[in-house]
């Protein structure tokens, strides 16, 4: 992979608004639910890709552990949401595949990956289920939060423009 200065730029942007904003979290069952995340994660992966999606969720997990505003239940769902949100818009060009990504690979796949990170690596009791329900919830409000702004962008004529900046197409 080619690194881009500006996707790279782009990539830390977004990891400095997500941990900035790491403070706005809702307590839902065993998880702290964290839209924003989902919302830097939709805009990474349709406007950087995969990649660098996957490459600012990990680093914003990273530093909200560091700083004490994360735990490692945020790695397994941000990472696999950001890269199927990345990969189904790269395949698809379209946004409604993002969203979908954005969703299922946080809520679903990442929900279950999180039961062995529980279990094995921070010593809790968990059922495999148990972060299902509260991924998909937060995913879906910052996956909603994306839809508005990034149909806003869509709306004006911006996402092409930013897409033409960034080295993308402009599906």
């Amino acid at each position: 992979m080619k690194i881009n200065t500006k996707r790279t730029l782009t990539a830390a942007m977004l990891t400095a608004l997500a941990v900035s904003l790491s403070t706005f979290a809702i307590p839902i069952g065993a998880s702290k639910c964290f839209p924003i995340q989902h919302l830097c994660n939709v805009i990474a992966g349709v406007f950087l890709g995969p990649g660098y999606g996957v490459a600012m969720a990990f680093c914003t997990s990273f530093i909200r552990n560091l700083i004490g505003t994360g735990s490692p239940l945020a790695f397994p769902g941000s990472m696999v949401g950001a890269f199927l949100c990345g990969y189904l818009y790269q395949r698809t060009g379209r946004l409604a595949a993002a969203y979908f990504g954005e969703v299922f690979g946080t809520g679903i796949i990442g929900g279950l990956l999180c039961y062995p990170v529980a279990t094995f690596l921070m010593g809790q009791k968990a059922a495999l289920f148990a972060y299902v329900i509260p991924f998909l919830l937060s995913t879906a409000g910052g996956t909603v939060m994306a839809m508005i702004l990034v149909g806003a962008l869509y709306q004006s004529g911006a996402m092409s423009y930013l897409k033409g900046v960034l080295g993308g197409t402009t599906r």
